[in-house]
């Protein structure tokens, strides 16, 4: 079988590396999209590629419209173009309630998230369209359904990237792309692992499944609406919560 290129964004950490790393379990060829991690991204690489995947490491801000071209036209190149992309480079964000937050803190977050998930939605699909396949999957958050305090900028940009995706599904199905939403809760990543145990504590006493998610339960659904038998799904909105959040 001739393998599917697949893209993660924001690749070299977190739910980025494992998903990188279960999608090249699976057979796909693995691109590790990063802006300043090299070394990491390359040490991630090298991982994968010694336990029998194939995967590349490839810098680009995808923010940046002249990287993300060269970025898509590399891949084009070397291995025929991006199959799939897993969207889900990280954003920073002012975290302010909305009374204390200015109009330029609330839309550099609105515009990065949804800018770096557009333009490369636009390079992928383009490539997509010709072979009549392809796979878009944008990471969002429980945030953008269930909101928190001071989370008003993180929450209202992955909400317009939920609608976004669902525009995708309407618009692309006809040339057997599908696009979905995967929305984790809190997850156990190095950045996360350092919030208090009391914290922790409370979401797993509000969780149903009594435990909080790893990246690698995030990759597992990917994994999953990526694949060839996933065809008939799209414009979808899945939560990573373990019942956390409830719609």
């Amino acid at each position: 079988m001739t393998k599917k290129n697949a893209l993660i964004t924001g690749g070299a950490r977190g739910i980025g590396a494992a998903i990188a790393k279960e999608l090249s379990k699976r057979g796909y060829r693995v691109f590790i999209n990063y802006v300043n991690s090299t070394a990491i991204a390359n040490e991630l690489v090298e991982e994968i590629n010694n336990s029998g995947g194939e995967s590349y490491s490839i810098q680009a801000d995808v923010r940046e419209n002249d990287q993300v071209s060269t970025m898509f036209s590399k891949i084009k190149k070397d291995h025929g173009g991006v199959d799939i992309l897993v969207s889900n480079a990280n954003m920073s964000f002012t975290q302010k309630p909305f009374l204390d937050q200015s109009w330029e803190e609330f839309a550099q977050k609105l515009n990065d998230e949804l800018h770096a998930s557009y333009i490369t939605a636009k390079h992928a699909s383009e490539n997509m369209k010709g072979n009549k396949y392809g796979r878009l999957v944008f990471i969002s958050s429980t945030l953008s359904e269930s909101p928190a305090p001071s989370f008003i900028a993180h929450g209202t940009a992955k909400g317009a990237l939920d609608s976004f995706s669902k525009y995708l599904a309407q618009e692309l199905g006809p040339l057997g792309i599908t696009s979905n939403i995967v929305a984790p809760g809190l997850v156990l990543t190095d950045a996360t692992k350092q919030a208090p145990e009391e914290f922790k504590n409370y979401i797993k006493s509000m969780t149903p499944t009594n435990r909080i998610a790893t990246p690698k339960d995030v990759a597992n659904v990917v994994a999953f609406l990526v694949d060839e038998n996933s065809s008939h799904i799209t414009g979808t909105y899945t939560p990573v919560c373990g019942g956390a959040y409830l719609p």
